[in-house]
């Protein structure tokens, strides 16, 4: 799906760009898949802030969507492709046989009346789900299970898709997007193909108040601040901070690990790619 540009009759016109909604089925989303989304600001259950510079925003409702795929041995036609207000990727509305639709993530190269299946009697095609033991090696898989019958908790942002690239025991090594190694269980599901939308990384917010619409506030820098706000803040005149760039809570900004689960360490053959010393 390629992206939309404009004239530059302003300064900020001159950059902006929006996805091509060509593409895209002229339905409205099912009802009864749509649930409420109430805001936070940010906020948690206290009323305390823990996530700064979120609040406003367009309204919203959520589209529930089918992660486990556990439709098994039922085949499904794919009615519609929907954009999705709550993901950078489309979705596809799927009626299935048995009279019930459900709402999943669409692969590229998925189109309207085309048939999709889930199990192990599924084909190797686009849209497909079946567990990563009966995925061919080198195939490129989504919406990749961790836990049986979990649902996919990995490789579900647009444009992106992994890569089965060993299989030894009851594991299968996969190339994550990050470049990240790990070893998943072979009896967890996965998707064949690469999710839609491959465009949405190179869309170009372009103003200000586009981003308020998603929700994005203005955000200050931490050298602009006082000393009690921010680490960085404080100094005489403009400062480069004088110490290694954080967040407002102290944690360190570059190269900063943050993972703390010894449990799942033994998944992971190699970490993501090094982007500099330090990592």
């Amino acid at each position: 799906m390629a992206l939309k540009r404009f004239k530059p009759t302003t300064p900020a016109r001159r950059y902006y760009s929006v996805e091509d909604f060509s593409g895209l089925s002229p339905v409205k989303p099912l009802k009864p898949l749509l649930r409420k989304i109430s805001g936070t600001g940010g906020r948690n259950t206290f009323g305390h802030e823990t996530c700064k510079n979120i609040g406003g925003g367009h309204k919203r409702r959520y589209r529930v969507i089918d992660f486990k795929r556990d439709k098994l041995g039922v085949p499904g036609r794919v009615a519609t492709i929907e954009y999705d207000p709550n993901r950078s990727a489309r979705i596809a509305l799927i009626n299935y046989q048995d009279g019930e639709r459900r709402y999943i993530l669409a692969p590229d190269g998925l189109k309207p009346g085309q048939i999709v299946m889930s199990g192990k009697g599924a084909a190797i095609q686009v849209g497909n789900c079946m567990p990563l033991s009966l995925v061919p090696l080198g195939e490129s898989v989504h919406n990749i299970e961790l836990k049986v019958g979990r649902g996919g908790q990995l490789v579900r942002s647009a444009g992106v898709s992994a890569r089965v690239t060993a299989k030894e025991g009851k594991y299968a090594f996969i190339r994550l997007p990050s470049g990240e190694f790990r070893k998943v269980l072979l009896e967890c599901s996965a998707t064949i193909g690469t999710v839609s939308n491959g465009d949405h990384v190179n869309v170009k917010i372009g103003k200000a108040g586009r981003s308020r619409w998603l929700s994005r506030r203005p955000h200050v820098r931490g050298v602009s601040k006082n000393p009690v706000d921010h680490p960085m803040g404080g100094g005489e005149g403009r400062s480069s901070g004088g110490r290694h760039p954080c967040s407002p809570s102290g944690i360190p900004a570059k190269g900063f690990r943050t993972r703390n689960n010894k449990r799942t360490n033994k998944f992971i053959l190699s970490r993501r790619k090094s982007r500099g010393k330090g990592r």
